[in-house]
């Protein structure tokens, strides 16, 4: 897998995450992304820390569980298992990404 397919995996798994609230909350919070935080769809996968900032600003505590949704979505995507005991989708993003970009590094 090359980074660039990583990363279109990464950004389909972050909007099947958001749809999983529902197609018109996922356009709403899309919209609030790009217009509030000038975070465009396409470039959440470079600017994942910004995402993940973005959505603790709009959801607080309820991030988290977005994050697990995407996580989960992106290891079924990429046929992995992910031990979920740290849910922090920064550092298990970068540990997939090694595991397949890297595999003798991870």
């Amino acid at each position: 897998m090359t980074p660039h397919d990583f990363q279109k995996t990464l950004l389909e798994a972050i909007e099947e995450g958001l749809a999983s609230l529902g197609e018109s909350p996922k356009q709403a919070i899309l919209f609030h992304l790009e217009n509030t935080f000038k975070l465009r769809t396409g470039d959440i996968p470079q600017n994942l820390k910004g995402f993940k900032e973005a959505l603790e600003s709009i959801f607080g505590p309820g991030a988290l569980y977005l994050e697990r949704l995407i996580l989960q979505k992106l290891c079924e995507k990429l046929n992995l298992k992910l031990p979920m005991e740290n849910p922090d989708l920064l550092s298990n993003v970068e540990h997939l990404k090694r595991l397949l970009l890297h595999p003798g590094d991870a």
